[in-house]
């Protein structure tokens, strides 16, 4: 079982905040959908014959394409993989693309899943992160796929801007209940160097994100989700019971993926590459690698993962899910890791922050507000 993700590397416009790869120009669309096209029928023997479980349209902004382009996609992956019939293929998408026609449009192609960007329903926060939509048009999106038979719907929502009130971050969230919304990706707002939101803090045009109301809304976020049966599965999403993201769950649970398109990553447990992010030298390098030779020029790194490399990289996912780090899986790795690791683990066991469920380790509430810290404590570094 394995996924392909897709990077679909154009936007509206540019979300201050955002630090993916994107351009805004739709210059180069129809020849970088040509690359990505050939990059798949290059990489088609990445995944081991495989079956194809989820397929993920990523980006950027997918929605920006047309059913045509899409099918063109469907029919190249389905040339060179098995899909299974009841595979996860979730396109993102943001709200303003979201029209009727563009809904039905979709319904009629293989994507059975929408992960939309809404990130709020109030206006201030939406200018002040230049969203390219309005409250409305997240509103009428959401209704409108639900009317035409897309129940498996994943919202995304940020929290602790400065712009966003906690009343409003329970506002949010409540609304997402209101239109029974099965699953949610909620996330912190940083400020990641060289946006557009850092380039304002550091010339005082923005206010700086407040670690402290970040901290009060995640766990407002937690006490609502948990009061509404919401499973957290991971530290950033939340699930109806039998609506986890399977793609995103193959990622924290070290299945196996391929990436395609500019900045794509991929991982096969052993190593992981990732695609060059410029589209117009992974144009370049898609017409040069021809015979997928990875030699200067080429259009992705690749990086062998040795075995303190697997463990940590084990460890800084698995912490994140409320599956946690299996003892068993650690101890595939040598008795060293599975030593360091329970030596390593005690003082977040004594503190509260982790505890042991059967042979797992599991972050507490308290736990998921350091997560990250956590998990750098517990990687192999000696």
């Amino acid at each position: 079982m394995s996924g392909i993700y897709i990077h679909i590397p154009f936007c509206k416009q540019a979300c201050h905040y955002c630090n993916f790869h994107f351009s805004t120009s739709m210059k180069y669309k129809s020849e970088i959908i040509n690359a990505i096209l050939k990059e798949i029928e290059l990489q088609k023997n990445y995944l081991a014959n495989k079956n194809i479980k989820t397929i993920y349209f990523g980006g950027g902004t997918p929605s920006l394409l047309n059913e045509r382009e899409l099918n063109l996609f469907f029919e190249k992956i389905n040339q060179l993989f098995h899909i299974e019939k009841d595979a996860e293929i979730t396109l993102e998408a943001n709200p303003d693309d979201l029209t009727l026609e563009k809904l039905r449009q979709l319904k009629s192609t293989p994507i059975n899943r929408l992960s939309i960007g809404v990130q709020s329903f109030a206006e201030i926060d939406l200018k002040s992160m230049n969203r390219a939509h309005n409250v409305k048009e997240a509103e009428s999106c959401i209704q409108n796929a639900q009317s035409l038979g897309f129940n498996n719907l994943t919202v995304d929502l940020i929290y602790g801007s400065p712009s966003t009130s906690n009343e409003q971050w329970r506002r949010n969230v409540q609304k997402l209940f209101d239109f029974e919304i099965p699953h949610l990706s909620c996330y912190c707002l940083t400020i990641e160097p060289g946006t557009a939101l850092d380039h304002f803090v550091k010339r005082g045009k923005a206010q700086p994100v407040d670690d402290e109301k970040s901290a009060h809304q995640f766990e407002v976020l937690m006490q609502m989700m948990e009061s509404n049966n919401y499973h957290h599965y991971e530290i950033s999403n939340f699930a109806k019971p039998g609506n986890y993201a399977r793609h995103n769950s193959n990622y924290w649970s070290g299945v196996s993926y391929l990436g395609v398109g500019p900045s794509a990553h991929s991982f096969n447990g052993k190593s992981r590459q990732w695609n060059i992010a410029n589209n117009a030298l992974y144009l370049k390098a898609i017409d040069f690698d021809k015979n997928n030779i990875n030699e200067k020029g080429s259009r992705f790194e690749v990086e062998i993962l040795s075995l303190k490399q697997q463990y940590n990289e084990y460890i800084m996912t698995a912490l994140r899910t409320m599956w946690g780090c299996n003892l068993g899986k650690i101890r595939t790795w040598g008795d060293d890791f599975e030593k360091y690791f329970l030596k390593s683990s005690e003082v977040f066991l004594k503190n509260g922050t982790l505890k042991q469920d059967r042979g797992s380790f599991v972050l507490t509430k308290k736990g998921k507000l350091l997560a990250d810290n956590i998990a750098m404590e517990l990687f192999f570094e000696t």
